[in-house]
């Protein structure tokens, strides 16, 4: 008994806290949902704080579009963005529905239920639309209004990025299944078993998808979707060593325009 106590106190002295690699700084971005507005803020944001790193990576982590205001102005403005600085992009459930609605009806149909009419709103496109002729000629009136760059850039975005200790995905991972063999289905769409499992992953998953009021730190996944597109509060994860930090861009209710606010993150 005795020695299986030292033992065990032995490794969690030992226990190496997660990290990424030494040079480098990470930014991962939590879901966006079309809040241009404290897309603009986080931008200015983090380009201020990456002036004291030396290499700086930024990830957004997928639902840049649909539910808030400005779905088209934040594809434009995250690849404008990538031509200036690292910048990759994680697929979400809302980019794959948005694809997906250019050839099907009945996706399309799911599309605008769960916040796509606010995206072709932003794109100059009225969508009225409640029998199979009329979500047709939506389908021709999205081919026209939505710029084939902008369809483009959204297919390129990726399924899962590692780095270092880290893995970075939209919803989640299939618990006990190695990364590798992950389906880009549960990246996108998971929640349980995920949310509620306890047990460590080979890699600490950064994820959005699921809505927090704050953002969960929990030893083995960090979940940073604060509904911007309701909530008014975009939050962004930083890495760098082992050292973890926050930065929040925030309505301000009462006095108007966008707060910044970092937030250390407590062990």
């Amino acid at each position: 008994m005795i020695q299986s106590l030292r033992q065990l106190f032995t490794l969690s002295a030992h226990r190496r806290e997660p990290g990424v690699p030494s040079g480098r700084r990470i930014y991962a971005i939590g879901d966006i949902h079309g809040r241009d507005d404290l897309f603009a803020a986080m931008i200015e944001a983090i380009e201020e704080d990456a002036r004291s790193a030396s290499r700086s990576l930024v990830i957004l982590l997928g639902d840049l579009v649909d539910r808030g205001p400005d779905s088209a102005a934040v594809i434009a403005r995250a690849r404008r963005w990538q031509k200036q600085r690292a910048v990759r992009i994680l697929a979400g459930n809302h980019e794959e529905m948005f694809i997906e609605s250019f050839r099907r009806k009945d996706v399309l149909r799911h599309f605008l239920r769960f916040g796509g009419r606010e995206t072709l709103l932003s794109y100059g496109i009225q969508p009225r639309a409640r029998t199979k002729a009329e979500f047709a000629a939506l389908q021709e009136l999205m081919a026209q209004a939505v710029p084939q760059e902008d369809i483009d850039f959204i297919r390129g975005f990726e399924e899962m990025i590692v780095v270092g200790d880290y893995a970075f995905v939209h919803a989640g991972i299939v618990p006990d299944v190695a990364l590798k063999q992950q389906q880009p289905l549960d990246l996108r769409w998971i929640r349980e078993p995920f949310l509620s499992h306890k047990g460590s992953h080979s890699h600490v998953i950064v994820h959005g998808h699921t809505i927090y009021d704050r953002a969960v730190i929990l030893p083995n996944r960090i979940g940073i979707d604060t509904g911007a597109f309701d909530s008014g509060r975009l939050t962004a994860l930083v890495l760098e060593g082992t050292r973890r930090k926050l930065i929040e861009t925030k309505v301000r209710k009462k006095k108007g325009g966008i707060k910044v606010q970092e937030r250390a993150i407590e062990e």
